[in-house]
């Protein structure tokens, strides 16, 4: 594949990207002057309504004044809602003016411009930190495009799981026929993403689904509510009854009694409610946006996305309607949310039996939702985690889906990753080199010797991170890439722990052998190891002689993978274990000047370039090199 072959698609979609972020600059351009236009008829309606009035007044045309009155306030009140419904469409247009934004810098890697939600690497685990899928400037920093809490937690496990479970196969090929068909719906994808997206907020601000979760599984009410909400009830009946009586029929002031009693009940309950205003205030804008979200997918259609309609079957054919259950639940906090106005709290309360009566409400609709929400956040955290990957296969049109082989096929070998011009995807296109890789059968090592600088660091992450990729359902950075599953474990970014007490070497031991352990599980699937110049914690006699036994014991166990090394005596292993095979990546000098091509290649090193580094830096260097 040419360069400029595979650089076509790329800029399609980044001109794509460009004419949509032209034509929201215009209609925002036209939106800011509309609505000027509308503040100006906004005042001088004001104006003219208040100087009309007032002449009219002056005048002691009363009708005419209150007419005028009237017929300014109602048109003010139409002006103003037409300016609010453009205000909304104004501050959406900026929000997918900003999603489009952030996709092209997702395309051109452009990290400060990508919204940092960052997953946190757990502590030990033996692939993320070693292959960047978390942290910043990571793969999950770039295609991580969720805005549900569940929608990111569905992600990060897709990704992180990898280690001591793979995806069932026929769950990962629902999986990747889902994010095919969300691939091809860029405006499904941000309608999802301006649904979720709270005006005046960040497009960063997710919908925290385990708080409404936490708070629904909450009770609200209290022994006693029902009985208790009856006698309010019945008592402020009285006292406006009563009240009604004396005023029309000069009765007695009886209703002081019965609004004395009803004030003292409300005073010594009024603190089994407090706690449910501060759930209530906290669930009002999360259930404003997370019903958005699901009165978008009722009202859509889904004749041409069969994987996306079984996905949805819950919230589309439930007994009711989601949107309509969570709306029910969002007017409810909204009226708790009254505490909030303290004085209208007071009067309303005062009234009626304001508190009670809608937290005996919440507790039902709590009982209500609390059987069907759980599945409906399910569906949706997995139509967010696939509308992320979705988006990264729409910003990727070059990069191809991945195959899986299954253990009967590839000449009956049980493990095995074959791929072409594979190259890593967090690098930029125009410095990335692809190379081929086939490693087939359990116990298949290929040793790598090469350079420093010369890649074989970048080279072992990219065959981690493009088997993430494959494993969690998206396109990988290759013209083809067929493998059978694969649990992962690397050992690439080894650091001592001044805490734990670790020198790197002990750290560096510790974690070959949870690798090793690993690769002698025969019961799960076979282990992809990826090794970065083993024991390099230790000398060079040691690290050997260490080296040799580990290689060994590794071609005997379930799993394949790659390891490198400086070490050019480990090369003859090739000879004594016919699972072992050499490769290399070397470099070229001129001018005085090293040159890498990142090319891998059969066979053992050939050349060394530590000293040349140090005499290129100005190091004192033996006049005469080492023997080899």
């Amino acid at each position: 594949m040419s360069d400029a072959t595979a650089s076509s698609p790329k800029q399609t979609r980044e001109r794509s990207l460009h004419r949509l972020l032209r034509r929201a600059d215009r209609l925002i351009a036209r939106a800011e002057r509309t609505s000027a236009s509308f503040s100006r008829w906004r005042l001088a309606i004001f104006l003219v309504g208040a100087a009309a009035s007032v002449s009219a007044y002056k005048q002691a045309w009363f009708h005419l004044g209150n007419g005028v009155l009237g017929l300014s306030v109602l048109t003010f009140l139409i002006v103003a809602r037409y300016h609010n419904r453009l205000e909304d469409r104004f501050h959406q247009l900026l929000s997918w003016r900003g999603i489009k934004r952030a996709h092209l810098a997702r395309l051109g890697l452009d990290w400060p411009a990508i919204p940092a939600r960052l997953a946190p690497t757990p502590e030990g685990h033996p692939y993320a930190r070693d292959l960047d899928i978390t942290g910043p400037h990571s793969l999950l920093h770039l295609l991580n495009t969720t805005v549900l809490s569940a929608g990111r937690d569905r992600l990060v496990g897709w990704f992180l799981n990898q280690a001591e479970q793979v995806p069932d196969p026929e769950a990962w090929h629902r999986r990747q026929t889902l994010v095919k068909e969300l691939a091809r719906l860029p405006l499904m994808r941000d309608r999802l993403a301006l649904a979720a997206t709270p005006v005046g907020r960040g497009a960063d601000s997710e919908i925290d689904c385990a708080r409404i979760q936490a708070i629904l599984g909450t009770q609200a009410g209290f022994p006693g509510l029902v009985p208790l909400l009856w006698v309010m009830s019945g008592l402020a009946a009285s006292t406006l009854a009563l009240a009604l009586a004396s005023a029309l029929a000069q009765a007695p002031n009886y209703w002081l009694l019965s609004f004395v009693l009803y004030a003292a009940i409300q005073l010594l309950t009024s603190g089994r409610t407090a706690p449910v205003f501060g759930r209530a205030l906290s669930l009002q804008h999360e259930l404003d946006r997370l019903g958005m979200l699901l009165r978008y997918l009722e009202h859509r259609t889904f004749t041409s996305t069969p994987a996306l309609r079984r996905l949805c079957e819950p919230i589309l054919h439930g007994a009711d309607r989601p949107s309509l259950s969570i709306a029910r639940l969002a007017r409810t906090s909204q009226a708790l949310s009254l505490r909030a106005h303290p004085l209208v709290h007071l009067a309303a309360n005062a009234i009626l039996p304001w508190d009670l009566w809608f937290t005996c409400r919440l507790e039902t609709i709590r009982r209500h939702l609390s059987q069907s929400l759980p599945a409906w956040v399910d569906r949706l955290a997995e139509l967010d985690a696939a509308s992320a990957l979705g988006t990264f296969a729409y910003l990727h049109p070059d990069y191809q889906w991945p195959n899986p082989l299954e253990p009967a096929t590839g000449n009956g070998r049980p493990a095995a990753i074959l791929a072409r011009s594979l190259g890593h995807p967090l690098l930029h296109p125009e410095k990335r080199v692809p190379n081929d890789l086939e490693l087939a059968g359990l116990g298949r090592i290929l040793l790598i010797t090469g350079s420093n600088m010369s890649g074989k660091s970048t080279f072992l992450r990219t065959i981690g991170i493009n088997t993430c990729l494959a494993q969690a359902g998206a396109p990988v950075c290759a013209a083809s890439f067929d493998w059978t599953w694969v649990r992962l474990v690397c050992c690439i970014r080894v650091d001592d722990s001044l805490e734990a007490g670790l020198s790197f070497f002990y750290a560096e031991v510790k974690r070959l052998k949870r690798l090793l352990d690993a690769a002698h599980d025969r019961s799960a699937k076979p282990v992809l190891f990826l090794i970065d110049e083993i024991f390099k914690g230790t000398n060079n006699r040691e690290r050997l002689a260490g080296s040799k036994a580990f290689i060994q014991t590794l071609a005997s166990g379930n799993g394949l993978g790659l390891i490198t090394t400086h070490d050019l005596e480990l090369t003859p292993l090739d000879q004594e274990l016919p699972a072992v095979t050499n490769a290399h990546f070397q470099e070229t000098v001129e001018a005085k000047t090293l040159l890498f091509d990142y090319r891998l290649r059969p066979g053992p090193c050939p050349t060394t370039n530590a000293l040349r580094i140090m005499e290129l830096e100005g190091l004192p260097v033996p006049s005469r090199p080492p023997d080899a």
